[in-house]
């Protein structure tokens, strides 16, 4: 992906990450964070959750993950994420981001995006500011 190929308002193609307790455990492991919260439904149901949860970190990569697929020589510069709901682990999200800014002098785009869950609710939102070429 090339900057003069993107325009203002342009979708990002949507993605739909894998959350399964499966890729869950896999990432926790290797995070080093095996808290019940995120591997062990009814653990983090006596937490007050709705099940196991996808952590923050996790979601965050899910973002970034779907900014490369879309620009695979991208650079993210900055990426903020503000967290609303929980994405539960074994459901199926999705994830969509459109570009709602560019800066020609650096080739740079924002981008928001947003992971939501099952029922369309926003469970994440961010803001990218990502270099093409």
């Amino acid at each position: 992906m090339r900057y003069e190929d993107v325009e203002l308002g342009d979708d990002l193609p949507e993605t739909e990450p894998d959350v399964s307790m499966e890729r869950v455990l896999q990432f926790c492991g290797s995070a080093k964070m095996n808290f019940p919260r995120f591997n062990d439904h009814e653990a983090a149901r006596k937490e007050g959750l709705p099940g196991a949860i996808v952590p923050g970190i996790m979601s965050q990569g899910l973002l970034a993950s779907m900014i490369h697929h879309w620009a695979p020589g991208a650079r993210i510069v900055k990426l903020d994420t503000v967290f609303r709901t929980p994405i539960v682990v074994d459901t199926h999200p999705r994830c969509v981001g459109a570009i709602t800014d560019t800066d020609d002098e650096q080739r740079r785009v924002e981008v928001d995006l947003t992971i939501m869950n099952d029922a369309g609710n926003t469970s994440v939102l961010g803001t990218a500011l990502v270099e093409l070429d």
